[in-house]
Formats: structure tokens, C-alpha cells, sequence
């Protein structure tokens, strides 16, 4: 069962995504709904707010501790964000799951305006391109020796990344109706 984190941002997309895999998923908004899954997709939207709503709801420890017991876990954009060690120009103290040995740096790409569409190369996720899209995207810099880069763009920053049951990309490839990354994120 895949639990898609329902607090904010693209929770309906990666539904849709999901419904046409054929695979069962539910919504995640409390920490009783975690018993529920086996995996958990953190969609887009923007960080701070859903960092403050897993505050709020009691759902950061919880999420931490299963992803850290070996739960696979996906952070599209800000849901990537989130699951960054170290944030190089968030907030002080801004409420983040903290678990995978990267550093991510918000709105890499500008702003809402500056947002657009490309084929990413990622060969251990699928051997054409994959169209995603980048809304005021992430970049993530200094992964550790246990990250595996999965995708950089051709200035060589990093756009998707996993470490053991993590994974992250900073763009949102729910958005184009691909279902690539999604069934690579059902294989572990």
C-alpha cells in the first residue's frame, strides 16, 4: 500500500499516476494513517508549509522513524526538500524530516514564472528519456558516498538522487502524466 502524504501540494497527480498503475494506495494526514502503508510518496507544493503541517499534525518523528526502519520513501520538489539532511537557505529552524545525506538549495530555478518543461536522462529508471517538469525547483549539491545521483542536468547539478529507501528529484514528473519514476519507486 502507498501511502501519498495529503497535507498539501500535488497529492491528486501522483492519485492519478497511482490509480493508473492499478496500485493501491491512501492518503497520509495523520500518524494513525501511517499504519496503513508500506511506502510513502512526499508530493510538491512548498516545503515550509508542509514542514509546519508535519509539525502540526504530529507526523515528522513518525515519518522519520519508519523511513529510518527501512520504509521507501519519494520527495518530489519540496517533498525532496524536506527529506535533505541540510537545506542551504531555509528558514531557521524550519521543520524538516532531515534523513538522507544531501544537501538541498530551494527555488534553484527561480521563480513560479521561470518554471518549464525537459526529458531527463536517468538510466537506472528507464531507458528512453522521461519528461518532468521544474516549478520553482530544488537542486541538490554534496551528496555523501551512500547517495547514488540517479540524474544531473548537462551543468552537472543534481536533479535526482537515492540512498538506500530514498529517493528525491526536484521536478515533478506526475505533472507530465509519466509513470517511469513511480514504477521505479514500486521496486524497492
Amino acid at each position: 500500500m502507498v501511502g501519498i502524504l495529503a497535507l498539501q501540494g500535488d497529492v491528486r497527480e501522483h492519485e492519478e499516476i497511482l490509480r493508473k498503475l492499478k496500485v493501491p494506495y491512501s492518503l497520509v494526514k495523520l500518524p494513525a494513517d501511517l499504519k496503513k502503508i508500506n511506502r510513502l510518496i512526499i508530493p510538491g507544493g512548498e516545503s515550509t508549509t508542509i514542514g509546519k503541517l508535519l509539525a502540526r499534525f504530529k507526523l515528522l518523528q513518525p515519518i522519520r522513524n519508519r523511513i529510518r526502519k527501512g520504509m521507501p520513501v519519494w520527495g518530489t520538489c519540496a517533498g525532496g526538500i524536506l527529506l535533505a539532511k541540510r537545506l542551504a537557505d531555509g528558514l531557521p529552524r524550519q521543520p524538516m524530516l532531515a534523513v538522507m545525506n544531501i544537501t538541498a538549495r530551494r527555488n534553484a530555478f527561480g521563480r513560479q514564472l521561470d518554471s518549464f518543461e525537459a526529458s531527463v536522462r536517468m538510466p537506472s529508471v528507464s531507458k528512453k528519456t522521461v519528461p518532468v517538469h521544474f516549478i520553482r525547483a530544488p537542486i541538490f549539491e554534496k551528496p555523501r558516498k551512500s547517495v547514488e545521483v540517479l540524474a544531473r542536468l548537462s551543468d552537472r547539478r543534481i536533479i535526482a538522487a537515492r540512498e538506500r529507501n530514498m529517493l528525491i528529484t526536484s521536478f515533478h514528473p506526475e505533472l507530465v502524466g509519466t509513470t517511469d519514476l513511480h514504477r521505479y519507486f514500486l521496486t524497492f
